[in-house]
């Protein structure tokens, strides 16, 4: 996925009622950015931290720019993370069509946004009249405690636990079930789910895996041009 335009540098001032975070830029103005990201955002909105944003020319947005990457250390060891959680499944759909996800590859269509189970809808719905169906839901990380470990979630999501719920539904109805999560990280080597921060979730994917739903971590290449695919961690630990 490229940014559609260039994004433009700054230093985060202070993120407040979640969805609003005000930016210094690096130019010397300082603006009110949106900040698409309902979660915790845990070791990723301390003030002084640099941040990259999107600029919009709709004259109709009340805050022209979007908080899209935080961005740690210099030069060699510089790093990126994504926090707009709003790319994810562009980003997927995009390397899915592509053949980057090995094993979501060999179907004859996607479809995004899908209606599906009791009132969901399912990210990708990928179909093969020889494969069948492969419901894909797709989720956002970018929390990291532990150098090169990433974890889901940051917070409790009782949505998550809800789409665990169907996607099991889907494969004792016969279909194939997939969770995806990607890693909007370019320091990220494991994956986990984050049990301390929601023992309800962890539970109920590991009793969704056991009943067939598969999971794969995925890992981002990012900058402030674009963020790709990279590939397909080992396992879900």
């Amino acid at each position: 996925m490229q940014f559609k335009s260039p994004l433009v540098r700054g230093r985060l001032l202070r993120r407040y009622k979640r969805f609003l975070a005000d930016v210094m830029l690096d130019n010397g103005r300082e603006i009110t950015a949106t900040c698409p990201n309902t979660g915790a955002m845990l070791g990723l909105c301390d003030p002084g931290m640099t941040v990259w944003l999107s600029e919009s020319m709709s004259p109709t947005r009340k805050y022209a720019h979007t908080w899209e990457l935080v961005e740690f250390g210099a030069g060699r060891s510089r790093s990126f993370v994504g926090i707009n959680t709003g790319h994810p499944n562009a980003i997927v759909a995009e390397a899915v069509a592509g053949g980057l996800i090995r094993p979501l590859t060999g179907y004859a269509s996607l479809r995004r946004e899908v209606k599906y189970g009791q009132s969901s809808r399912i990210d990708l719905l990928l179909e093969d009249p020889a494969k069948g169906l492969a419901y894909v839901e797709i989720k956002n990380v970018h929390l990291l405690r532990e150098k090169g470990l990433a974890e889901f979630p940051d917070c409790k999501t009782e949505r998550g636990v809800k789409h665990l719920a169907e996607l099991t539904s889907m494969v004792r109805a016969g279909h194939r079930a997939v969770m995806v999560y990607l890693i909007q990280r370019s320091d990220a080597r494991r994956f986990r789910a984050a049990s301390d921060i929601d023992p309800r979730y962890a539970a109920a994917l590991a009793d969704a895996r056991a009943a067939g739903v598969e999971a794969y971590a995925v890992t981002c290449r990012i900058s402030p041009d674009s963020i790709t695919v990279d590939k397909v961690l080992p396992e879900v630990e």
